[in-house]
């Protein structure tokens, strides 16, 4: 009796995994427009998160990476400490920062889109400073007593260092896209998951499995999973090509 009740439950979990897949593949391909709005949410907010992170991140990554003064290490062992914090830490943070109560209340960037793309974008602050000084650092030592000798300035080997690290700062754009892309945390705690406005991806995920919408939550799983394996596979692809 137990094993056919055993048996009973796995045959009837791989129907409704199968009959969700079956669900999720129809919706994806009928376009449903609640699902790719969702999706270009969750776009906008990475893409935008990790171009705005630039703004403050390539200047540091390349003061951290070509210079050296006191303290450097200290600052570079801080920004590789923050690649691990937890999502749900930073949310909560921001979430008291940017509340009508809080010092930059005035923003209003609580619960909109515009506050998911803010959070975003300190959350991979670190991965594209860590990532690209790191390139930078080790294009330095390569690179600059070879300019030396061949008579360059110290902005023109600056110049040829950054040149030969690009890729590299690409490649780190890339990860902070990614991390944005599948971050639930900020994006739950900042944006309020509001339906039309701030529901990205995850927050959507997550709201459809509580409610038992397993079709719905597996075709946004599809999507989200594609888009990162596809913009990796696309990016070595080209690294390949270009090796």
């Amino acid at each position: 009796m137990p094993h056919s009740y055993i048996l009973f439950s796995v045959i009837l979990m791989f129907d409704i995994i199968i009959d969700a897949f079956q669900k999720a593949l129809e919706l994806i391909f009928s376009g449903d427009s609640e699902l790719f709005a969702t999706a270009s949410r969750s776009v906008y907010a990475a893409g935008m998160g990790t171009l705005l992170a630039c703004l403050w991140s390539i200047p540091i990554a390349v003061l951290l990476g070509l210079y050296s003064f006191r303290g450097k290490w200290l600052i570079k062992s801080l920004f590789n400490a923050m690649l691990g914090v937890p999502t749900v830490a930073l949310g909560l943070i921001l979430v008291m920062l940017l509340s009508k109560s809080g010092p930059a209340g005035f923003l209003h960037l609580l619960y909109t889109i515009n506050g998911i793309v803010v959070g975003q974008a300190i959350l991979v602050t670190p991965i594209i400073v860590s990532y690209t000084s790191s390139a930078l650092s080790a294009t330095d030592v390569q690179l600059r007593d070879l300019a030396k000798t061949l008579g360059a300035s110290h902005l023109q080997t600056n110049v040829a260092i950054l040149r030969e690290a690009m890729w590299a700062t690409v490649l780190s754009l890339i990860s902070a896209f990614n991390r944005g892309f599948g971050e639930l945390g900020i994006a739950l705690m900042v944006g309020g998951n509001i339906a039309y406005v701030t529901r990205v991806l995850t927050t959507s995920i997550s709201l459809e499995a509580a409610k038992g919408d397993y079709a719905f939550a597996v075709a946004l799983a599809i999507i989200l999973i594609s888009m990162v394996i596809g913009i990796t596979v696309i990016v070595n692809l080209v690294e390949r090509l270009r090796e």
